[in-house]
């Protein structure tokens, strides 16, 4: 396997690193401390040419794959976890399964907008009571003549309040379960949708998450995404690449907290030597740099399993890996983060070292996207799946 990067996936990788550390960087506290989202940031991003990466070029994007996609958050992540979700949600979570499952009309009507940063982009699945349980989504579409009324709520959603276009999911035939949902692209000045509140989260301030709901919304047949009742695939195929791409979000917030530590022991002196020259805060960044490189492997295996998928490969195998990817990855920021704030000390605590706001930052990812038990559910059944297949021919 290559792990050589390429002069794109390179030039995109350095391009936001560059912007992040010195653009971003300067407002974390501001971000952090007031929950403020610059009011440039898409704009911004637009320009540095990040919002399509992964879309076609007749619609503004660069055409890249899911690598690429990757790297940009990874880098942004290190510097401000929250707007790379935000950025994460608008460009992949909602442009991305656009162009992926949308008609042309509908991409050609939405995708430029929210690739040039006019418009702000958001994903609409969680609900109150179905979080883990995506399938059991509550929210109602009823055709009416030309039109859907839609009915129900959504919750934990990245970008609600602030967005333009929505990519939303409701059940158009609840008898048939998983088999009766469908996706519908809603914007926010459709009659019957509102934003009921802005959540207060303890980390990944700065991105708006809110409660969006939906009262006889009235939205045009033709923003249908797919056929009725065929949402599941829209959803279920976006997952894995959201997985991946949110993953690589915890490679980069865990490969900063492990930079600021290596930083800080060999700054920071006790009993007459730099804390780097005790062996159990040696011990410390020594796991900490292998589980962040290990996290890294797999998250880049998994986006390049993407584009296996697309010629053909086994989607099991995707499903499986990005699975993986974002368990690992995910669990490894939360846990390099906490040591961190051990290496840190008392400092760590405080709200004037970064450490401690990586370390807020990185537990959503745990939730976020399919909790980590469900990813590990996730992964057994597709590790046992050709098993039992071959069981019952026997």
């Amino acid at each position: 396997m290559d792990f050589q990067l390429s002069d794109e996936q390179r030039m995109i990788k350095e391009t936001v690193n560059k912007w992040a550390f010195n653009e971003l960087g300067p407002l974390q506290e501001k971000i952090d401390e007031e929950d403020w989202l610059p009011p440039d940031f898409f704009r911004k991003c637009a320009e540095i040419g990040i919002l399509g990466i992964t879309m076609d070029e007749k619609y503004g994007g660069l055409g890249g794959d899911v690598l690429m996609q990757a790297l940009a958050i990874e880098e942004m992540s290190r510097v401000s976890p929250a707007l790379a979700m935000t950025y994460g949600a608008h460009s992949n979570l909602c442009a991305n399964n656009i162009h992926k499952n949308a008609n042309a009309m509908l991409k050609e009507k939405y995708l430029p907008p929210l690739i040039s940063g006019q418009k702000v982009g958001a994903l609409g699945l969680t609900e109150p009571n179905a979080g883990s349980d995506a399938m059991g989504l509550r929210t109602r579409a009823v055709k009416k003549g030309d039109k859907y009324i839609l009915n129900g709520t959504k919750i934990f959603i990245t970008n609600g309040p602030i967005a333009d276009t929505l990519l939303v999911y409701a059940k158009t035939d609840p008898d048939k379960g998983a088999k009766g949902i469908s996706a519908f692209i809603v914007e926010k000045d459709f009659p019957g949708f509102s934003v009921s509140r802005k959540l207060k989260k303890c980390g990944m301030r700065g991105s708006p998450t809110g409660e969006l709901v939906f009262e006889d919304c009235e939205v045009p047949a033709e923003n249908l995404v797919g056929q009725e009742n065929n949402g599941v695939h829209v959803m279920t195929s976006g997952l894995d690449i959201e997985r991946i791409v949110l993953a690589a979000g915890s490679v980069g917030m865990a490969e900063q907290a492990l930079e600021y530590s290596i930083q800080y022991a060999v700054d920071r002196e006790q009993f007459g030597q730099p804390i780097a020259n005790f062996q159990m805060v040696q011990q410390k960044l020594a796991d900490m740099y292998t589980r962040t490189e290990a996290s890294r492997l797999i998250v880049y295996r998994a986006a390049e399993a993407v584009q296996k998928a697309a010629r053909g490969g086994k989607g099991t195998e995707l499903t499986k890996l990005a699975a993986s990817a974002i368990l690992f990855a995910s669990e490894t920021a939360t846990w390099v983060c906490d040591q961190a704030i051990q290496i840190h000390g008392g400092y760590g605590y405080c709200l004037e070292f970064p450490v401690q706001k990586l370390w807020r930052d990185a537990k959503l990812y745990e939730i976020g996207a399919g909790t980590s038990e469900i990813r590990r559910m996730i992964i057994s059944r597709e590790l046992t799946r050709e098993a039992f297949s071959r069981k019952s021919q026997r």
